[in-house]
């Protein structure tokens, strides 16, 4: 094991060596990685770690490893009954598909992959959170949606919104996010699914109370106001004017980061959007116009992309 990790910190010393070629030089790690007579220790410490140390460097490095086919060797890795050996194929997965450089189309080229990762969620919290990053990153369409739905992502997902690590429960809320988004089949059926005794939007409302952290707050917002748009839940629900709409106000507080209050007027915005009363409660709601007319008083270093969004958004209240 010694000489295991002597090897590796050499190969990690090279991720930053101006030479591109001897970045690629840990592409040989591939070869090691499917070789199942390899031991267990030198498959995961000198192949998995390492290569996902690699991915971890520039998009020209995953780019690489991605056109080496980095991808299938990893999923491969996936069927080894050693559960360490798993954990560090997903984290390098995990890193190589939330790159921008990765089509998110790998991951479901084999119809086998989608249903054996889910197969995999309950084995460890790790496994939840990294299949569970893989799965928000990478779905990107309806089709996306109806892969993911039809192999059971929220059955496998929902339990794990009561997860003790705060880690595996807002990675399970982010992913239910973008299944729920403009998706009608996926947000009816979440209106419907139990989480230990209760209804999955009741834990949603939960996780917007005040003593959250704020971005298990908005999340979980995102979530209510995405049901809500896709008709699963109705806009004079109590839910949503007594919990959603609120939330998503203090989210556009002058107190909040700037990201967040961009965030918070978005998807406020997004939600009242085909609903007048909802327009009309909010703009009475805690000073909502005043904080929403702050936002242009930041410097001029804000993107003017990011102002424009803003701006389009914001018209419904009649602020310009």
């Amino acid at each position: 094991m010694q000489e295991v990790t002597a090897t590796s910190r050499h190969y990690v010393d090279r991720l930053f060596h101006p030479d591109p070629q001897k970045v690629l030089q840990g592409v040989m790690l591939l070869y090691l990685l499917q070789q199942g007579s390899s031991s267990s220790e030198l498959r995961t410490e000198e192949c998995a770690v390492v290569l996902g140390s690699l991915a971890m460097g520039t998009e020209n490095n995953i780019k690489s490893l991605v056109d080496c086919h980095i991808i299938p060797a990893l999923l491969q890795g996936l069927v080894c009954p050693d559960l360490i050996f798993i954990e560090a194929c997903l984290r390098c997965l995990r890193t190589v598909f939330i790159s921008p450089v990765t089509p998110v189309q790998l991951l479901y080229t084999d119809p086998t992959v989608i249903p054996h990762l889910m197969s995999l969620m309950s084995r460890s919290p790790r496994t939840q959170d990294y299949i569970t990053q893989v799965f928000s990153h990478c779905c990107q369409s309806p089709e996306h949606q109806t892969v993911l739905f039809n192999h059971g992502a929220i059955q496998n997902i929902a339990p794990m919104l009561i997860s003790p690590s705060y880690k595996v429960r807002m990675q399970a809320l982010k992913c239910f996010s973008v299944l729920a988004y403009e998706n009608t089949q996926v947000s009816m059926t979440l209106v419907n699914v139990l989480v230990d005794g209760d209804v999955l939007y009741q834990v949603f409302v939960r996780m917007m109370q005040r003593d959250r952290p704020i971005e298990m707050q908005l999340t979980a917002a995102k979530c209510l106001t995405y049901m809500c748009r896709a008709g699963a839940i109705r806009t004079d629900d109590r839910c949503i004017v007594l919990k959603t709409l609120p939330c998503l106000v203090r989210m556009c507080s002058k107190e909040r980061l700037l990201e967040e209050r961009v965030e918070g007027a978005e998807t406020l915005a997004y939600l009242m959007e085909p609903d007048v009363e909802l327009q009309r409660i909010a703009s009475v709601t805690d000073h909502l116009v005043a904080m929403l007319a702050d936002y242009f008083k930041y410097p001029s270093s804000v993107s003017a992309i990011t102002d424009i969004k803003r701006v389009r958004h914001w018209t419904i209240f009649g602020v310009t």
